[in-house]
């Protein structure tokens, strides 16, 4: 529905590039930054590669997405669960901790808690006609 209304689409992740790019491949984002495993021979090492993608990082991939897109940051949309969320949330225009842990819950500006994910639809002002 995001794709359909124009939006641009990430996932910035602390989890792993395997299950971030299923997700890609499966809903469509035009992004996907997360920490890559690393393999030798066929087989993990137990170790990643690259630089991890912690809260510090995923407001700095955040900002550079909103440069390269040509997107004013006060007109992007983040949305996590976790204490490594809380810096792009707080960069972010609308940051919305979503099923977050207590401290997401009580620092982020904007939260949902009861319903799914297309409660942020809603949070965007898209209308029942828009969604369907």
């Amino acid at each position: 529905i995001l794709k359909r209304v124009g939006y641009k689409t990430a996932i910035l992740s602390g989890g792993f590039t395997y299950f971030g790019n299923y997700l890609r491949q499966k809903y469509g984002f035009d992004y996907v930054y997360a920490n890559e495993l690393e393999i030798k021979e066929g087989k993990l090492t137990g170790r990643y590669v690259g630089e991890v993608v912690d809260g510090r990082r995923k407001a700095e991939l955040l900002r550079l997405l909103c440069q390269f897109e040509e997107i004013n940051i006060a007109q992007s949309v983040a949305v996590g669960d976790g204490a490594n969320d809380l810096p792009m949330l707080n960069l972010a225009g609308l940051g919305i901790a979503f099923h977050a842990k207590p401290k997401v819950k009580a620092t982020a500006r904007q939260s949902i808690s009861t319903i799914g994910l297309d409660g942020i639809l809603y949070f965007l002002g898209l209308k029942d006609s828009r969604i369907e």
